[in-house]
């Protein structure tokens, strides 16, 4: 996939496409239906697929009081895209300019000119322009003016509770620690990514040594407690990739044993390693399934006993 920061780094060759515009907040599978539709008008025409997105919530800019968290960030989305299998990505810098566009300066200045749309794929609550202005009507009108075809797909539903898929939807899961559910909504388990960072390496000393992620992550960090799940080795922050994946046993809090832990922490114990070194490595955590809530036990011994319990609970999981 190739990645466009900015329109002028569009070459003047390029397209015609089939675009499909969103947010895409944690790429999921209501998205995926959007990039789908897309995929399929853009082979029938053999046309590029273009993913219009932006590096941040609109909102976090204009109304940061109502911005929700993300559920994955800038590169997790990336790759996200990515793995859709659409030929580039288009990432807006969402600023102060942008945010001044006309419905009419973005179309022209985003879809017509550089990407010589032919067709866009939007959501039916696509929203663009100064103000909120640009509706699915509104840019169906443009498109007439500049010859490309608008299609609103309609929202993919859960048939059991009759609710859309949506970002809202998966942090409202996340922030309930039910991992398992998040991941049929989005495709995949959910995960955050950040680089591992030195800790108090008190796992260490309990016979459990972790890998640690900076408080600086990316992605929506599900509720407190203990986590099966995955930990996949992105390579060290020189740019060396490694890509692979370790079975894992993830603790997320603060840690109420010792009460000395004073921000919420990821740290990833990985099963049957006590030599892994990952400092400086940047790491994808990938939670498949909830073990138990975070609690304090009463003494050292409570709490190795535990710990040996949740490793075989994680292992079975993931077996």
């Amino acid at each position: 996939m190739i990645l466009f920061r900015d329109p002028s780094e569009i070459p003047v060759d390029f397209g015609p496409s089939v675009v499909a515009i969103g947010k895409f907040d944690g790429v999921h599978a209501g998205h995926r239906a959007v990039i789908e539709r897309a995929r399929v008008d853009a082979a029938s025409a053999h046309r590029k697929v273009v993913a219009v997105t932006f590096d941040r919530n609109p909102l976090s800019l204009l109304r940061p009081d109502l911005c929700p968290r993300d559920v994955s960030g800038v590169t997790q989305k990336i790759q996200q895209l990515a793995e859709t299998g659409v030929d580039a990505t288009l990432m807006l810098t969402f600023d102060e300019e942008l945010a001044e566009w006309e419905p009419r300066e973005f179309v022209e200045r985003v879809l017509v000119q550089p990407l010589r749309t032919r067709t866009v794929l939007v959501g039916q609550d696509f929203r663009f322009g100064r103000g909120g202005a640009g509706t699915p009507e509104v840019l169906a009108q443009l498109g007439e003016e500049f010859g490309f075809r608008v299609d609103v797909v309609e929202d993919v539903r859960a048939i059991d509770v009759d609710r859309r898929v949506s970002s809202t939807w998966i942090r409202e899961l996340l922030a309930e620690g039910d991992v398992t559910d998040a991941a049929k909504l989005l495709g995949r388990p959910a995960s955050v990514w950040g680089e591992v960072v030195h800790g108090l390496k008190r796992g260490r000393e309990l016979g459990f040594p972790t890998a640690n992620l900076s408080p600086e992550l990316e992605g929506f960090v599900p509720a407190d407690g203990v986590y099966a799940g995955w930990l996949v080795d992105e390579g060290s922050a020189d740019g060396l990739r490694s890509g692979t994946r370790y079975p894992a046993a993830i603790s997320v809090g603060t840690n109420p044993t010792f009460d000395d832990v004073h921000k919420r922490q990821v740290e990833a114990y990985v099963l049957d390693e006590t030599d892994l070194d990952l400092y400086g490595h940047r790491v994808e955590v990938q939670f498949v399934e909830r073990v138990r809530g975070m609690i304090a036990f009463n003494g050292i011994e409570a709490l190795i006993e535990q710990m040996t319990k949740d490793v075989s609970h994680v292992r079975s999981a993931l077996s």
